[in-house]
Parts: C-alpha cells; structure tokens; sequence
C-alpha cells in the first residue's frame, strides 16, 4: 500500500527579538519571541532531498530580524501581518505561513521623586521591569529559644537599555567578548534576606510592608545605578536594601545575566544602531553575592 506524505510545514522556531525604539532618553521595547512555519509546494523535498523549493529556516529567522529593524514594532499583530505577507508573496513555493508570536511586557520602573538621580528627571525612562508578578518566597526555623526568618523574591525580571559599560577585562587567547561602551543589561532578580528579628522580645516586624520596601529599594537600585558590572550593580542593590531596612542583617542576590546582543544587520545593508537584540537564554553569565553589615555573620546558604 502506497503511503502518501499528509499535512506538513517547517520553519524556525522562537526567535528572541528585542526591538528598542530610541527617543532621546525615552526608551520604548518589544519583546517577542517569534516562530515561523511555511507550508507550500514542499514534496519533492520530502521525497528526494530536493531543496530546490525551500527557503531555508534561517533565511526567515534574518527577516525576521531584518524588519523589526526595517518596520519596527508597533504591535505583534501588525508584525505578524508583515511577516506572513512576505514569506508567501515573495516565494512561489510557499503558499501558507503562519506566524506565532509570544510578547513580554515591560513597564518603567517608577520611584517616588528623581532627587540624586545620575541623569535627572529621565534616567528613568530606560529602566523596565517585566510584567507577571514574581514569586515570594519565606523561611521560618524555630528551635524552641529563637526564630530565624529568611524572606525573599524570585522570577523578577529587570532590564536597563543604556546606563550599562563593560570593557577592561582579562583577555587571554580565549577571549573573543567585544568591550562594550552602551549595552543592554538585563536580570532576573533572586534575592533572599535574613531579619534580625529572632524573637517576641523584640519590636515586631510589619513583614507586608518590609516586603514591598525591599522589592522597591532593588528596584531603584537597579535602575539608578550606572553599571560598568553585574557585581557593582548587586552590591547596590544589596546595599541600598540595608541602607533602608534596619531590621534586614543580610541579603543574598543570584542574578542571571540574562544577555542581549546586537544583531549583525550588515549582510542586508542594514545599520543597527542598538535597536534590535537576540535575546539569548543560554549559557548565561550568573552573578551571585551576599551583602551584610558588618560584624553580622552571614548564615543564608549559599546555593
């Protein structure tokens, strides 16, 4: 019995794309994650091998790339609409294109005034934070004298599109990491942090309200400070924190570098001035650290 080749469609899946509208200091991001399938005239590839017909995947990942850079990103539908039009007009052989699209959104960080701030009122108008709300965590041990209580966050992700260096490395023969002098920093904040707390004899803690000031001051940490590392900036944010909660003895930060580099748009006689990034989910850069006051024995484990 002849066996017949039923539906069937290829593409490429997921491309991370972060497009950055630049403003003067106004800063505006899309983030999606696009996949792409064509279907179409496709059987003799199927068949025999045959690529006469086929437009490789990694051509409509570079489209995808090139006109986010081309059109910009007003809405992922419009996008969308852009993408599935050109794959099947533009190749005979195509005759259906469907195009997923997954958007992240980000909001503006927001601080209550812009006092002391390293570029003014707009410094905040380049810092985000990603919608969907992070999971709150807590650890309470009793031994039948005393309480230890390690509060924390994780899954808060942060990103700052300019306000970031990092050049003046090691290099060795190894090295191939380009200095960069503007880039994209971005992380997923997990924090834990100890309360000094340890017992009925003492003041109370309002643990709602030290939560939401702990969330706010890494917050505006992240987004006030001007970057040449991931370290500097998680010594800030860890130190801010204690600067402003004198009933936390210590934190603990993990921060993924969560990277984003710089498509190369040259090959399609493109310029990217630092508008349209790969997102990339790994390998990543991961940056950890405790931050204590002094004469304070740090007791978070280290993970």
């Amino acid at each position: 019995m002849p066996m017949v080749l039923g539906q069937n469609q290829y593409g490429k899946a997921e491309n991370r794309i972060v497009r950055v509208r630049r403003d003067g200091t106004r800063h505006e991001v899309k983030d999606l994650n696009v996949s792409v399938a064509l279907s179409g005239d496709l059987a003799d590839t199927h068949f025999t091998g045959g690529n006469a017909e086929v437009l490789p995947t990694d051509t409509t990942k570079n489209t995808v790339y090139a006109f986010a850079q081309e059109h910009g990103v007003t809405s992922a539908e419009d996008f969308g609409v852009l993408l599935a039009r050109h794959f099947v007009d533009s190749q005979p052989t195509i005759t259906r294109a469907r195009i997923r699209i997954e958007e992240y959104t980000w909001n503006r960080i927001a601080t209550p005034d812009s006092r002391n701030r390293f570029i003014g009122a707009d410094e905040l108008q380049h810092s985000f934070v990603r919608d969907g709300a992070e999971t709150r965590t807590s650890e309470i041990v009793y031994d039948g004298s005393q309480f230890q209580i390690i509060s924390g966050l994780s899954g808060l992700v942060v990103m700052n599109t300019t306000a970031s260096e990092f050049w003046g490395y090691i290099k060795d023969r190894y090295t191939t990491l380009q200095e960069a002098y503007d880039r994209i920093l971005a992380t997923e904040v997990n924090a834990r942090w100890r309360f000094s707390w340890s017992g009925d004899e003492l003041a109370p803690v309002n643990f709602e309200r030290s939560y939401a000031q702990v969330k706010r001051h890494l917050l505006e940490a992240f987004a006030e400070t001007y970057s040449y590392s991931l370290q500097q900036t998680l010594f800030a944010m860890g130190n801010r924190v204690l600067n402003n909660r004198p009933e936390i003895d210590e934190i603990r930060l993990s921060l993924p570098n969560k990277h984003h580099f710089l498509v190369d748009l040259s090959p399609f006689g493109q310029k990217n001035d630092n508008e349209v990034y790969f997102a990339a989910d790994r390998p990543y850069g991961l940056i950890e650290g405790t931050v204590h006051r002094e004469g304070v024995t740090p007791v978070i484990p280290v993970d």
